[in-house]
Formats: C-alpha cells, structure tokens, sequence
C-alpha cells in the first residue's frame, strides 16, 4: 500500500504545473536566442519596444513576426501582412488537432486556452511526454505554455530595447535563429523516436513535395501542403509496419 501512495505521489508530480514549468526549461534558451533575435529584427524594421511586445503578447509566433518585420520594412500592405501570417499559422491547425485526442474532457473554453498558447516547441514537448506515458494533463500543459510564453515576450522586449545598438542582426546571423532552433529541435526528435529509417523517408518527402509544390505557388501554401502530405505518408508507413 505504502509503495502504491508513492507512485500515486510520483505520478501526480509527473502531471503538475511545476512539472510543466520543469519541462519546458530546456527549451528555454532556444526562446531566450529566437525572441531576442524576433526582437531585434523587429526593432530594425522600423517598430517600437511596444509594438513588438504587443506583437508577442497577441499573435505569439515567431516565424509570423518574423515575416512581418519584413513586411513592414518593406512597405507592405496591411491586407498582404495579415494574409501572409494567416497563411503561415496554418500549421498550428495541424499541432493543435493532434494534441486534442489528450483533451477531449475538457471544456471549449479551457482546451481553446491550452491551444491558444501552442507552439511548435510546446507542440514537441508534449508530444514527445505523450509516446512515453500516453496522457497529457491540463495542468502539466498549462505550465508548459505559461512558462514558454512568458519567457518569449520578455525576451523579444528585450531585443527591441537593446535592437537601438544592434544596426544589422543579418550581420550577427540572428535572422537565421528560428531555423537554427527549428534543425536542433528536429535532430533531437531524431535521436529520441530511434525510427530513424521511417523518420528520414518521411522528411525526404516533405522536401519534395515543398520543393515542388513551391514551384507553382507561394513558399507558405507550400509548407502546409508538404506537411500534410509527409504527415498521412508517416501515418501509412507505421500502420503498414
């Protein structure tokens, strides 16, 4: 009995916001280097420390503020910078779609918070909690979040506050920081899935496919369709084994 209160314990430790809090620390420098970067580009594009922070606080994607501090640099419409970044958060239709299955009790208004705050890194972490214990709590997931939103705003703020020093961050290689984290993070699934085989032919299409599909329209309409198309080919190899 004594030995089943202490997995209980264990177990309930596994599923806390602290936990969550925990778990998101590795990915914490990532967001430190990526938001300051964010930060930067953004401040030397043309907005201010309160623009960018606002940019954070509501639309919280990095590749998207990327792009639109491109946008605003170059002088782009407000229709074209809201489509462009619509079109680009479309993979977040796909994150949230496949953490849901660990939600379904929830209410709408609680699983909207818990997707509302989802990440690719979030998305990656939980994920990969998921193929370990099966479950994914609410409170575990919220302190994921919570812990890496946080830590994104507060790091853009301060790379538009220090961007007034930092004239060209093409120089520093910080605009290439989002897809140095996006190849570490890919390694590091790599690495822990051991499927390296059906990982590697999965990839192999979805370059492809981008590739391809990218010839005869934008890049952003591109991603999307070679992530579905490499995803359900993922889904056929595995069933198939």
């Amino acid at each position: 009995m004594q030995q089943e209160n202490v997995q209980l314990r264990m177990d309930r430790n596994e599923e806390s916001f602290l936990q969550g809090v925990k778990d998101c620390v590795p990915t914490l420098l990532g967001y430190l280097s990526i938001g300051f970067a964010a930060g930067v580009v953004g401040h030397t594009s043309g907005l201010s420390v309160m623009e960018v922070t606002l940019m954070s606080v509501l639309i919280y994607a990095g590749s998207a503020q990327f792009i639109m501090a491109g946008m605003v640099a170059a002088e782009g419409s407000i229709a074209a910078i809201i489509f462009t970044v619509f079109i680009v958060n479309l993979r977040h239709l796909l994150l949230s779609a496949a953490v849901s299955p660990y939600f379904r009790h929830l209410t709408a208004f609680k699983t909207m918070l818990i997707g509302s705050l989802l990440t690719d890194e979030t998305f990656g972490v939980a994920i990969n909690k998921a193929s370990h214990t099966r479950t994914l709590s609410e409170s575990w997931m919220n302190g994921l979040n919570v812990t890496a939103y946080l830590n994104w705003i507060l790091a853009t703020m301060a790379g538009a506050f220090l961007g007034q020093w930092i004239t060209n961050p093409e120089k520093l290689g910080l605009d290439f920081a989002l897809s140095a984290m996006f190849i570490g993070l890919l390694v590091l699934q790599l690495i822990g899935r051991k499927k390296l085989a059906r990982d590697l032919i999965v990839i192999l299409c979805a370059v492809l496919v981008v590739v391809g599909v990218s010839m005869v329209t934008s890049g952003s309409v591109a991603v999307i369709i070679a992530t579905v198309t490499a995803a359900t080919i993922g889904v056929f190899i595995e069933r198939w084994k």
